[in-house]
Parts: structure tokens; sequence; C-alpha cells
């Protein structure tokens, strides 16, 4: 049996069915995930079942016509890390609040107010942010155009953290661990949203006016599971710097709220999900041999 089958039983989160898990292993242990906070706590508290009164709503998905077509095919590379059984298990064990649901129109309502709020300094930081990101097939061939700024984004949190001037070059092995975590990462991403094809809030909101428009479904969202899959990863690395690689990751997340593209449930189930495949990545001796010699780098 697998570590899923040997250590899982579903519970509810936020609109996730995730496992509990148990850390007694011969590896050391991670750090528990944080307690749900802020205002995902108190949307959670609604409810996420559909309304008859609103039921057409619950037919609206992501157009077809807009998905960007390179992302589809993430969904069927191979894992590194992880198998493709958990892949699926996770990809399967997740769902959004209905379109209908109490919860969702309190999510719609929020992004608005954030909407109305948001300052012209909030602007410039979330398209900065929206800009960051690690692509695998971006570095398949040092000829690709963004090659080395593809590079540069896969280091973004450790210097925004640190303060220093690091990159793959000065830590090669902590490059490759990323590498490796950002290709299961974005498998998992695509499969989990195309499996569910979650419409974005202005799909459901002509009144919510997004800084941009983004060509795939909107849940779950990949800024927020990248941000927080990097910032439990390299709080592995450097302990002393989790509460800093947390807090960046939970602007990320809050940013694409700011910019009307995603709803709150989107964020706090891409936190959840990060969890989780740090912990199966983390029971492999893959994984470990590759974190045993980025954490010598960090000596």
């Amino acid at each position: 049996m697998n570590i899923l089958k040997q250590n899982l039983s579903i519970i509810l989160v936020f609109g996730i069915s995730l496992g509990l898990y148990s850390q007694n292993t011969i590896f050391p242990k991670i750090h528990d995930i944080e307690p749900i906070s802020n205002h995902y706590k108190e949307l959670k508290k609604l409810s996420s079942e559909k309304r008859t009164a609103y039921t057409a709503m619950d037919a609206i998905v992501y157009p077809p016509e807009k998905y960007l077509s390179f992302t589809i095919e993430y969904a069927l590379n191979k894992p590194y890390y992880l198998s493709s059984d958990q892949v699926d298990f996770i990809t399967n064990s997740v769902s959004f609040p209905a379109n209908s649901s109490e919860q969702t129109r309190a999510e719609l309502d929020f992004l608005l107010d954030l909407q109305a709020k948001r300052t012209n300094e909030e602007i410039d930081r979330v398209l900065q942010l929206a800009r960051i990101g690690y692509w695998p097939h971006k570095n398949y061939t040092n000829t690709h155009k963004d090659y080395e700024r593809n590079l540069k984004d896969l280091f973004f949190m450790v210097r925004e953290v640190t303060k220093e001037k690091h990159d793959i070059k000065s830590f090669p092995k902590t490059a490759k661990l990323l590498k490796s975590v950002m290709q299961d990462t974005r498998l998992l991403e695509f499969a989990v949203k195309f499996n569910l094809l979650r419409a974005r809030p202005y799909h459901l909101d002509s009144n919510i006016k997004p800084l941009q428009e983004i060509p795939t479904p909107s849940f779950a969202s990949g800024h927020t599971l990248w941000a927080y899959i990097q910032a439990y990863t390299l709080s592995e690395l450097i302990p002393e710097k989790r509460d800093e690689f947390i807090a960046l990751a939970y602007e990320i997340g809050l940013s694409r709220e700011i910019m009307g593209v995603h709803f709150p449930s989107d964020e706090e189930v891409a936190r959840q999900i990060a969890h989780r495949m740090l912990l199966l990545m983390w029971h492999t001796d893959k994984f470990q041999k590759d974190f045993e010699a980025a954490k010598r780098e960090w000596k």
C-alpha cells in the first residue's frame, strides 16, 4: 500500500477534501501547516452548498475557447517526486464552493471591496508579482527567449526573504530541488484546474474588473500553489526564515484577489495542497536525497 492508503482519512477543509496524515516516519518531521486565518477563516464558516434561488449560476464554467493550450499539456506530464496515484488522489479530492453558494457570494463581495480600495501602489506590486513564476518548459533549452529570466524567477522567494543576490549558480543543488518541486507543482496545478474548470470571479459578477484576464480556470490558484510549495520547502532548508517565507506566500496569494482574478477559496485550497504535496514528497528517498544535498549548501 502507498502512503496515502496507509495514512489518510478524508476530511473537508474550506471546500477541499484532503486526508489527515501521520508524520510517524523514519524521516524527520516537517513543520505542521499553520491554522487557517484572516478572511479565509471567516469565509470558511459560510455554506458552500448550492442555493436553488441562484441555480443558473452553477452552470457557469471557465470558457473553453479561452484555454491557454500549452497549460493543458502540463497536466499530461509525469511527476518527478510524487507518484501518479498521489497526483490523481489530490486532483480528485478537492472541490470549490458552489457558484450559487452563500460562501461564493461573500467571496465575490470581498473581492469587490478589495477592488474599491486598491491603491496605485498596490496595483504596481500585484502586477510585479503577477509576472513572477517558474515554468519548466522555458528551461528545456537555453535558446528559449525567457531562459535566464525564468531561472531568476526560480529564486525570487529566496532573494526576497534573504535580501541576498542568491541564484542557481551559487546554489545549484537548491536549484535542482526547486526545479523538481516545480515540475510536480505545475502538473498538479493544471490537473486540478482542468478537472474542475472553475470560472473566474469576473465570469460570475461583471462588476469585478480584473487588472488582467487569465487564460486558465480559476481553481486552484497557481501563483498561490507555487508560492506556498516554495515557502514550505525553503522553510525546511532555512527554518529560521519560515515566518518570512509564509508571509511572502500569503502576500502572493492575496495579490491574486486584489487583481480580481481569484476567489479566496482558490488561495486557501492551494495552500492546503502545497503542504500536502511537500509531505508526500518528503516521504520519498528521491526527495530526501535532493533535499539533503540542498541543505548542505545552506550550512
